[in-house]
């Protein structure tokens, strides 16, 4: 299922790899909102060209205005599958198995599968690598979680559940003023340890374009954090607590070792500290393929905490923009 606005040369790039998957059984829902350029015409050429497309056109509701939920929400009820398959218009998957590589990992009770949405790498940009390492980041988190039984988001990107997971919590409707988070704060309602699983395999990945600019790149970040505060307390507590220890970690090893503390001990635990993590990040980096980013880890993980104490204190004075 695939839901754009005004992404017409997304669409036509990445429909017919859709269409191309080594699947037996399936059919695309394609879901046009309300856009203004061409899409809906390579929709509709789409519709003509392969049997298998649905496609939902949304006009503009006054009551939902550019809300990306109340269009997936259509696609979702117009649906004759029971199992669903989501990506987002930029997104490609790696393989012709890829609807394959996801759908395996549904049985009796695991009717919701995480998978992992990527981003393509750019030669020689220190930008790109740390995108993907904050990428990584967060797929080892939220796949570490479901993996224990505490499944708390996933990435529209590459998402699949049963169709009755959504009409269980009523779609939508307890976040539906949340313009973000068709997503996460989906599954942040519905996913539980007993329903929920995880696909990593690389058969199951997605990629897709990141962002050029640091200015862009930012924003998304204000959305994501500005959406991950109607979580639920307890996986905001945990989130908010493994980044103050990533934070305090670097300003208490600073302090001590500015004073030269016990300098030899201080700075023995540092090095521990990043050996386990570099080795335990190494090996996530390699099961996502991502094995370029562990050689920056300590710049990385460094850029990365003070670029979100900045969106932090961005978001409090400013409100971030969502949906096209």
């Amino acid at each position: 299922m695939v839901c754009a606005k005004n992404e017409e040369e997304n669409v036509a790039k990445y429909v017919p790899l859709l269409a191309e998957q080594n699947y037996p059984d399936y059919e695309i829902v394609l879901i046009d909102d309300a856009s203004s350029d061409n899409t809906l015409e390579l929709f509709e050429a789409f519709e003509k060209q392969y049997s298998n497309i649905r496609l939902v056109k949304v006009e503009n509701n006054e009551a939902f205005w550019g809300n990306k939920k109340y269009a997936l929400t259509l696609g979702i009820k117009a649906a004759k599958k029971e199992y669903l398959l989501f990506t987002d218009a930029d997104c490609y998957p790696t393989s012709k198995d890829w609807i394959t590589a996801m759908s395996s990992q549904f049985t009796l009770h695991k009717t919701i599968v995480l998978g992992y949405g990527g981003y393509e790498k750019i030669a020689n940009s220190f930008l790109n690598k740390l995108i993907r390492f904050e990428t990584v980041m967060t797929a080892i988190q939220y796949f570490s979680w479901a993996k224990l039984g505490y499944p708390y988001m996933g990435v529209g990107r590459n998402l699949a559940y049963k169709k009755e997971e959504f009409f269980k919590v009523n779609g939508f409707i307890n976040h539906i003023q949340v313009r973000s988070g068709d997503d996460d704060l989906f599954i942040n309602e519905a996913a539980n340890g007993g329903n929920t699983t995880v696909a990593f395999m690389p058969e199951s990945f997605t990629y897709s374009a990141p962002k050029k600019s640091f200015k862009e790149w930012f924003t998304q970040k204000r959305r994501h954090v500005a959406t991950a505060k109607h979580y639920k307390t307890i996986d905001q507590l945990q989130l908010g607590f493994f980044f103050s220890t990533q934070l305090l970690f670097i300003i208490l090893a600073s302090v001590l070792l500015s004073f030269q503390f016990q300098w030899i001990l201080v700075l023995s635990l540092v090095g521990l500290r990043y050996l386990c993590a570099w080795i335990c990040i190494g090996f996530a980096a390699g099961k996502l393929k991502e094995k370029d980013i562990k050689f920056w880890f300590p710049i990385f993980e460094l850029a990365l905490v003070f670029t979100q104490l900045n969106v932090f204190f961005t978001n409090i004075f400013s409100k971030p923009v969502n949906w096209k």
